[in-house]
């Protein structure tokens, strides 16, 4: 099999220089075909990956964007690439900070053999944050679940088939979330157990505003279940207290309103026409081995 990991990376190099040494280590006894691929999201600090003697890795690329256009969309334009210019049979994408552990490829390789045109998930069944963190986290998962039927429990540690990707790169949600899309376009996506590990170096770069963001992103793309689904809690809720209306009842009212304006504003993010022209905003291609 020819698998090609995706690393999208913004002023972390560091990280991401021990993550594509851990992952050459890692796969050594597999004997499938790997290939790196890492997109630079226009970083401003120095940007040199520093790989030594890599001997599984079959080969690695740079990709250097002209502009930041952010995680999600660095992702996007990866698969994009991906699909119009490399062989391959399935895409890893994962973060380049070691919170996504490279010894699960492994994981994922094994799935495959079980599940061959299968998509596989890494679902998280243990996290490394703070406990006020997981608190958020798990609120941003049953808030999700609440407005889209969505229980999304995966970021973007996946295992992609070629038909995914081709799903992925045509649906215009993959411009704004990752995840979202993946849970829009495909249904019977196969999970693998995965620990969220611990940043190689320095802080974790998903503070809470971050996750909100991320969260409605998230709920955005499934922006039509989600307004069905505010007009009804409003219905229900505007009868229970219809002999009670007041400033204090009326304020969930309120916060239901400004909930659907800001996910119809977020998904504005969706651009297709943007998506399509992603590759021009591509600099250079650097070939490292």
């Amino acid at each position: 099999m020819k698998i090609v990991i995706l690393i999208p990376v913004f002023n972390d190099f560091k990280s991401v220089s021990k993550l594509i040494e851990e992952i050459d280590s890692n796969i050594s006894d597999l004997n499938d075909s790997f290939s790196v691929i890492v997109v630079n999201d226009a970083s401003t600090d120095e940007k040199t990956l520093e790989t030594k003697n890599l001997k599984n890795i079959k080969s690695l690329k740079l990709i250097n964007m002209r502009n930041n256009r952010g995680h999600a969309r660095c992702i996007a334009s990866g698969l994009k690439h991906i699909s119009e210019n490399e062989e391959f049979d399935y895409v890893i994408p994962m973060d380049g900070d070691g919170e996504d552990r490279p010894e699960e490829i492994k994981n994922f390789v094994e799935k495959i053999k079980n599940y061959p045109s299968s998509t596989i998930v890494g679902e998280r069944v243990k996290r490394s944050e703070n406990f006020i963190f997981k608190i958020c986290y798990f609120l941003h998962k049953i808030i999700t679940f609440t407005f889209t039927g969505k229980f999304i429990k995966f970021g973007n540690f996946t295992c992609l088939t070629k038909g995914t990707v081709k799903k992925l790169i045509e649906e215009k949600a993959t411009w704004s979330s990752f995840s979202g899309s993946l849970a829009k376009t495909e249904n019977n996506l196969i999970k693998s157990p995965s620990i969220r590990g611990s940043r190689y170096f320095g802080p974790s770069k998903m503070s809470f505003l971050n996750l909100i963001n991320h969260s409605l992103a998230i709920i955005a793309v499934f922006k039509t279940g989600v307004i069905f689904r505010s007009i009804a809690f409003y219905a229900i809720y505007l009868i229970i207290i219809a002999e009670y209306i007041s400033v204090i009842t009326a304020i969930p009212l309120a916060i239901i309103i400004i909930f659907g304006l800001v996910i119809l504003k977020i998904s504005g993010r969706e651009n297709m026409t943007e998506f399509n022209n992603s590759m021009s905003n591509i600099e250079d291609i650097e070939n490292l081995k």
